[in-house]
């Protein structure tokens, strides 16, 4: 987080959380995603092995206004467009154009029945064909062509290796390590029976094919620190491979703002909001609680999944990826909200989008003020940060 001011949006939805509860709201509520952010978009397989675009971190959902998740994609445009070195002008229109999308394609989506919503998504091959020209066509079905070999069969040999006749994970620390305790394996059974019952049953057979191989701890991103992860290796009777990912569910962000989940454990507050706003999810989304009390969401490691490289993105190159999310948040908040009587208020003409994009900006200034804030704060001794290299 202290690396830029994006860095640290990244890492702040508490923050942001606690800055939208003061704004104003229309009172209607949807599955909201909690952390919407540009990166918290890409590609990803679906059950058919089908590419599609979505939201795809759900870390923070929670029943929300809509209101919050589209200023937070606004803003984290306005500040990744600075982070690009391009104008305000240009940070403020990439930002009016996210919301121009959400807004045209809510109103699209009102008019659809709850099943034609609930059918569409956003595939591979609808977002080469929207490309405008031919240069950037080819640019995203290169995109497409890399995610389509970010799956576990591929990534499984380059981080495992064979030791006394078994396969096991590389210890590549501070990103993936074995833990050396005596009740760990015992605690990992006891999670995995838990996760094994959250599935639905023709789920549970598919899992039984599968037998652990190894568990080792891994790193999370910015937005997680703290928290703890497992990446799990398993082998069918074949010896094929399948890479699984347990991830700690803490409580949203959103909570104190908008209420308690209606869950218990939090790892199924995830789950079912993932499986709300997503248009496809994979088949192995589940959760459990570890022995110390502890609640995970369990999900594939990298099946087909990519997010947009925005490094030295153009100014269109961020206005079709600011188009592209705004759409597919429309359609997230579609499934579970009332989508009417949300274009309704937002209206035909670019008066909420105009306005949104101005309060980005202003935004992204007091981002960029707490960024500095940051700073002087780990300067000063007030706070340590542990660098990677550190550990």
């Amino acid at each position: 987080m202290l690396r830029s001011p994006f860095t640290f949006l990244r890492g702040s939805a508490g923050v942001m959380a606690y800055d939208l509860a003061t704004t104003p709201t229309t009172g209607v509520r949807v599955q909201a995603c909690g952390d919407c952010h540009l990166l918290n978009f890409g590609l990803f397989a679906t059950p058919e092995r089908n590419l599609i675009f979505d939201i795809n971190d759900f870390d923070e959902t929670l029943p929300a206004p809509w209101e919050w998740d589209i200023k937070r994609l606004a803003i984290s445009f306005a500040v990744a467009a600075r982070d690009l070195q391009l104008s305000d002008k240009d940070a403020q229109a990439i930002a009016v154009d996210c919301v121009s999308a959400y807004r045209r394609r809510l109103r699209k989506l009102s008019k659809m029945s709850p099943l034609e919503v609930w059918y569409d998504r956003l595939d591979a091959q609808m977002i080469i064909d929207m490309a405008p020209n031919a240069k950037i066509k080819k640019n995203r079905e290169q995109v497409i062509a890399k995610a389509k070999a970010r799956i576990g069969d591929y990534l499984y040999p380059t981080i495992s290796n064979e030791v006394a006749g078994r396969r096991r994970l590389v210890d590549q620390p501070p990103i993936l390590f074995h833990v050396y305790q005596r009740d760990f394996e015992q605690r990992v059974n006891m999670a995995l029976q838990d996760y094994r019952l959250s599935l639905p049953l023709e789920r549970r057979v598919l899992l039984d094919r599968y037998r652990l191989e190894d568990f080792v701890v891994k790193a999370v991103g910015i937005g997680s620190v703290g928290t703890h992860c497992f990446v799990g290796l398993f082998f069918s009777a074949e010896n094929h491979p399948l890479l699984l990912q347990f991830k700690e569910a803490s409580p949203s962000v959103l909570a104190p703002f908008a209420g308690k989940s209606d869950f218990e454990n939090q790892g199924q507050r995830v789950v079912t909001g993932q499986r709300l706003m997503q248009s496809a999810s994979d088949i192995f989304l589940g959760w459990a609680q570890g022995k110390n009390g502890r609640h995970f969401f369990v999900r594939q490691l990298r099946d087909m999944k990519m997010s947009a490289p925005i490094e030295g993105a153009s100014v269109d190159q961020m206005k079709l990826y600011a188009e592209l999310c705004g759409l597919t948040l429309a359609r997230a908040h579609a499934k579970s909200g009332d989508s009417a009587l949300i274009s309704g208020y937002l209206g035909k003409s670019d008066t909420f989008d105009l306005a949104i994009g101005k309060f980005a900006m202003s935004y992204a200034d007091q981002n960029a003020k707490d960024h500095a804030s940051l700073i002087a704060a780990e300067k000063s001794g007030r706070i340590k940060a542990l660098r990677e290299e550190d550990l």
